[in-house]
């Protein structure tokens, strides 16, 4: 605890308000995340619309977020992130506040596509750290606010389960909306507006608009590796906890937290990952990335296979360890190989790609499942990582050719 005051002092206060935000933030979007079938079942008139509405809540604003990411991204370049971050953060609690009173499957999935279409928070929140650090520590800034996001839906889901258990659904989502615009409020009249609306310094700008062409990393190659290591991790979002029964007959409280430790191991070690790659060049980041999604490779081929529930749970922890030295560092390339100008627009880009992959991944685990059975999701989710071990294998020898 100590250490995570230390790092977030070190970017200045604008950042650690900006941690806390999204900490906050996304911790209030992910109140209702685990309960959403809970709902969708109570409100569905039969079992096939609960089968479709039951993906299409999770689906539709991942869509929604894909679709206008890039857009929202080019008008923080334009009017400032600052102002799409209160923009986002309204849009989420406006939407909350109307799926509170939503009594209809299909009103709760088209305003859970408005929802995403409205939000697209992290990205002008990535940029917006962009611009208050002055571009330095990039793999750090992103590790931080990825850890932010993760720790949040934690404990986000904790509350809305404590709430759930003393209150109706409609408390959870109204609770979220009224967090939600509390954010909102503080981010306009507490967060700084960047002197010259983007606050890189001159060195900062000059290194971002020379490190593409002399590292030679392309940013559609970074892009869609990062979108086959997200869809490969997706893979078991719907059919996770019937996996779990199945394989393993396990009680509700073990599955979930089985399901936590992903994301713990995630927490643990993304700023450890972004202290190693801190200061180094893209050829030795994509080379250890190459590494990375071979551990994948071989923990979720391990995780499937296995038999001991220990054993299994040992394994998720170590892949979620081994997840944080992927998006994070990947998204910092990313930033540092574009002009300090177009930060909003390619991570805009960036969030629509990763959601489009989530989608995708989600999709085919949920194919895959129906149609082999669930001892087919974790080959699916094998065979996605080997596919991503060749493209950062490919990435990295590009960048070590043209470095050379």
């Amino acid at each position: 605890m100590t250490r995570t005051v230390a790092v977030l002092r070190g970017f200045g206060p604008d950042f650690a308000l900006l941690f806390g935000l999204q900490f906050i933030s996304m911790g209030a979007m992910e109140m209702n995340g685990p309960f959403w079938p809970i709902q969708i079942k109570a409100l569905s008139p039969s079992d096939s619309v609960f089968g479709l509405a039951g993906i299409g809540v999770y689906v539709c604003p991942m869509l929604g977020v894909s679709l206008t990411s890039a857009f929202w991204g080019r008008m923080g370049d334009r009017y400032g992130n600052r102002l799409m971050m209160v923009r986002a953060l309204l849009g989420l609690a406006i939407t909350q506040l109307l799926v509170a009173f939503a009594q209809d499957v299909w009103t709760i999935l088209a305003l859970r596509f408005l929802q995403g279409a409205c939000a697209g928070y992290i990205a002008p929140a990535q940029a917006y750290g962009v611009e208050v650090t002055g571009g330095r520590d990039r793999a750090r800034l992103f590790a931080w606010l990825q850890v932010a996001t993760n720790v949040g839906s934690l404990g986000g889901a904790f509350l809305g389960g404590l709430i759930l258990d003393a209150l109706p659904f409609a408390a959870v989502n109204l609770t979220a909306g009224v967090i939600c615009a509390f954010c909102a409020a503080v981010a306009w009249t507490s967060l700084p507006v960047p002197p010259g609306g983007a606050g890189l310094t001159k060195t900062a700008k000059a290194t971002t608009v020379s490190c593409a062409p002399s590292t030679g990393v392309s940013v559609f190659g970074l892009l869609a590796l990062m979108g086959l290591l997200l869809a490969s991790r997706m893979v078991l979002q719907v059919p996770f906890s019937l996996y779990m029964s199945e394989v393993y007959g396990s009680q509700h409280w073990i599955t979930g937290l089985s399901y936590g430790l992903l994301a713990l191991g995630f927490v643990v070690a993304a700023p450890v990952w972004a202290r190693t790659f801190e200061g180094r060049e893209p050829s030795f980041v994509l080379g250890c990335n190459v590494l990375i999604a071979g551990g994948c490779f071989v923990a979720t081929g391990l995780a499937g296979s296995t038999r001991a529930i220990g054993l299994f749970a040992a394994l998720y922890f170590a892949w979620g360890a081994l997840l944080g030295g992927t998006t994070p560092v990947l998204l910092s390339l990313v930033s540092a190989a574009t002009r300090s100008e177009r930060q909003g627009s390619v991570l805009g880009l960036a969030q629509t790609c990763q959601q489009g992959a989530s989608v995708v991944g989600i999709i085919a685990g949920v194919a895959a499942t129906q149609r082999f059975g669930l001892k087919a999701a974790f080959p699916l989710v094998t065979g996605l990582y080997g596919l991503s071990f060749l493209v950062a294998l490919g990435l990295w020898l590009k960048a070590r050719q043209s470095r050379r």
